[in-house]
């Protein structure tokens, strides 16, 4: 069963989106993201992708008092990325907030330490790793730098370290509405035996049906959503 899980991104407790991760190119949907979040339960929604914008562009928590509201009134599943960089924090969002689980980016890549000790702590259920790809190369600090290390040589370090669920994006097709990199999704479904979310790009139904006819784990739906291309209902409920 592949879950439909669609995203708010958080700045400055607005829920808005980015073009290509371009954080001066951004468009601002709602000024009460919790409103759009209870929106999503009532429509069948079981999951939520948060992203706090400002996190992963400094490490702090800017969002928190959003994430606590959004958390307070729905039952949904939240999964929570941005800033999660010290154990502190993934301990500030499991254990306080209880956040279904985190999602780790720049410091799984630059500090496999601390991702270790975060399994060892919370285990695999908990702990997801999101894999920002930008030219085939694993991207960082909110997509504004690029490391050296290819993907799929990440991806296959995850799946030593334990790591069994991960969210992946193509950067160059976020937040442009003209579908995502599938041939990229193939390569590391061929390549790996992870569990991974498709992100960035949907941009209609057919995209949907496709990650779920591959049997991929999770698609999230951003953009898509808010420019009205996308029936959330009714492809909640389709079979």
């Amino acid at each position: 069963m592949t879950h439909i899980i669609p995203a708010i991104d958080l700045q400055n407790g607005q829920a808005v989106r980015l073009y290509k991760g371009d954080y001066d190119q951004k468009t601002i949907y709602s000024d009460r993201p919790e409103i759009l979040a209870q929106d999503f339960e009532k429509m069948g929604a079981e999951y939520l992708h948060l992203v706090d914008l400002d996190g992963a562009k400094d490490g702090t928590t800017t969002n928190l008092a959003t994430i606590r509201k959004i958390k307070e009134v729905t039952s949904l599943k939240l999964e929570v990325g941005g800033g999660i960089r010290t154990l502190d924090t993934v301990s500030l969002y499991l254990d306080d907030v209880k956040i279904d689980r985190v999602i780790l980016g720049t410091a799984a890549l630059e500090n496999p330490e601390f991702l270790k000790a975060a399994l060892a702590q919370y285990g695999a259920d908990k702990i997801v790793v999101g894999v920002d790809i930008k030219n085939g190369f694993v991207s960082t600090a909110g997509w504004l730098e690029t490391s050296t290390t290819p993907y799929l040589d990440f991806l296959k370090q995850l799946e030593k370290l334990g790591i069994t669920t991960t969210i992946i994006t193509d950067i160059s097709k976020d937040g442009t509405l003209t579908g995502p990199n599938f041939a990229l999704y193939e390569e590391i479904a061929h390549a790996t035996k992870l569990n991974f979310v498709v992100s960035g790009g949907v941009k209609d139904q057919s995209d949907l049906e496709k990650a779920k006819s591959t049997n991929y784990y999770g698609i999230i739906v951003g953009k898509a959503y808010y420019e009205g291309k996308i029936d959330l209902k009714e492809a909640l409920h389709a079979d």
